[in-house]
């Protein structure tokens, strides 16, 4: 179990406090997020299943795009936090 907490922005959509998922990696987590929040669906990957451009997910303050990405272990991890950059000018 991993306590997942998500950005202002996402909260919309998804849990507006931390969540307690159970999964093996980053990928099956965001499964189980998506299965609890259908609307988070395609706002945090996109239809391949790939990590939207805009999207950080940090497993214990590390950026899991300069690992292994999706499949970045998650069990016996303190915390993942998703955050939902914002691009403009």
């Amino acid at each position: 179990m991993v306590r997942v907490t998500i950005d202002s922005w996402l909260r919309e959509f998804g849990p507006r406090e931390e969540e307690v998922v159970e999964a093996p990696d980053v990928g099956r987590l965001l499964e189980a997020l998506e299965a609890r929040y259908p609307r988070l669906r395609f706002r945090l990957r996109d239809e391949t299943g790939a990590l939207r451009k805009y999207v950080k997910v940090f497993v214990d303050g590390e950026e899991v795009r300069g690992g292994a990405g999706l499949r970045t272990p998650v069990a016996g991890a303190g915390s993942v936090d998703i955050l939902h950059s914002i691009a403009g000018g």
